[in-house]
């Protein structure tokens, strides 16, 4: 679309009030968007706008430049996408209340890569940030991309893990693109443009509101096939997203957790009213149709222990979490041996350390990534 048609597009995304359906009468009313853009007032109200959105149109045009806004992005390598852009996301086009624009910053994936979006809590206990670490490091290996609102705690986890596994990932802004929030996810933020895209509706310089973040959820699930509910108070914002995927026909998987913990109250009750249990990777894509990881993208060379502190470790390490303290009373080892050998173990990917000091295996003695275990079962389930 040529810059001079674009800047109406961009001046219209600022005015509150016009969406995409308002947006729509005033091209077909006017012609074009110039011409709607410079309409007077009575002009406006004829076109079937109220009288707040006209007055709102009629204020900012006094208040901004069109070509400023336009040089504003390129300045900060923001591409702009309207709904009749070729490059439009076309699964976002499936819903009702598609945005008419689309900010981005990086690039989004080709129209018929699948992306999942995956939410939780802002406060992960050790349990919801290791399955959600397994699931979405297998998920980006079958070729999925991840979706997510870079909020604290398990959008940040899901970001992250899927960069660090080599996928792609996008990351859906409640604010403008020029507005990090949180502030302590901008390198995060610098990591997913490098390999995925930023993406907000939202003009540059609008603030994170609460009243945004609504409307930031149903894009992550519109331009996604699912949503991964990882860990969900009975209040979380996560829960909108999954009400929003329903509302889109969008499929909705959530991670079963333990009736006592508070964060798995939203999640478990999901799965009561009919959202997809899930266990591991495999739940997910046999739901979505989509291919089995095959073996041989998750097999790693078998990993031979280089000493005999390091065999006493292994064997003492499970998918589930083990504190440093009940390793060195296991093995029979002196803190500093199991502390060094532990991060000699790190550093050749076969132990992880997921907080407070507690570790688990990162993948079996044989190389394969371990399945976490199915928390209504009791033991490992294999994926199907």
């Amino acid at each position: 679309m040529k810059t001079e048609e674009l800047k109406y597009w961009i001046g219209f995304s600022r005015v509150p009030g016009i969406g995409r359906v308002r947006l729509s009468q005033l091209k077909e009313h006017f012609g074009n968007l110039e011409d709607a853009w410079k309409a007077s007032e009575s002009k406006l109200k004829q076109a079937g706008l109220d009288s707040r959105s006209v007055n709102a149109l009629l204020l900012l045009r006094q208040k901004i430049s069109l070509d400023q806004e336009v040089e504003k992005l390129e300045r900060y390598k923001v591409k702009t996408l309207t709904c009749e852009d070729q490059y439009y996301p076309s699964r976002l086009k499936e819903i009702y209340d598609y945005p008419p624009v689309l900010y981005v910053r990086g690039e989004l994936p080709a129209q018929d890569i699948p992306c999942l979006a995956a939410v939780g809590t802002r406060r992960p206990t050790i349990y919801g940030r290791q399955v959600a670490e397994e699931i979405i490091a297998d998920l980006v290996r079958s070729n999925l991309v991840i979706v997510s609102g870079l909020a604290r705690g398990i959008d940040t986890v899901a970001h992250r893990t899927a960069l660090d596994n080599g996928g792609k990932t996008i990351a859906v802004f409640g604010s403008g693109l020029d507005i990090i929030y949180p502030a302590e996810n901008a390198k995060l933020a610098l990591d997913i443009v490098e390999h995925g895209a930023l993406v907000s509706e939202f003009p540059l310089g609008t603030r994170p509101k609460a009243e945004n973040f609504p409307l930031r959820n149903r894009i992550m699930s519109g331009l996604s096939l699912g949503v991964l509910v990882v860990e969900a108070g009975e209040k979380s914002g996560a829960l909108i997203t999954a009400f929003q995927a329903l509302a889109q026909n969008r499929e909705v998987f959530a991670i079963p957790g333990s009736i006592l913990s508070p964060a798995s109250k939203g999640t478990n009750r999901l799965i009561q009213e009919g959202a997809k249990l899930v266990c591991n990777c495999a739940d997910i894509l046999e739901e979505l149709n989509l291919g089995i990881i095959a073996p041989q993208q998750l097999e790693i060379k078998e990993f031979l222990p280089a000493n005999e502190a390091e065999s006493l470790i292994l064997k003492q390490l499970t998918p589930e979490p083990v504190h440093i303290d009940e390793i060195c009373r296991s093995s029979g080892l002196p803190v500093p041996e199991v502390s060094s050998t532990l991060a000699i173990l790190e550093l050749k990917g076969v132990a992880r350390q997921i907080g407070n000091m507690n570790y688990v295996l990162a993948r079996d003695k044989k190389g394969g990534v371990p399945r976490p275990p199915c928390p209504l079962s009791g033991e490992g389930r294999e994926g199907k």
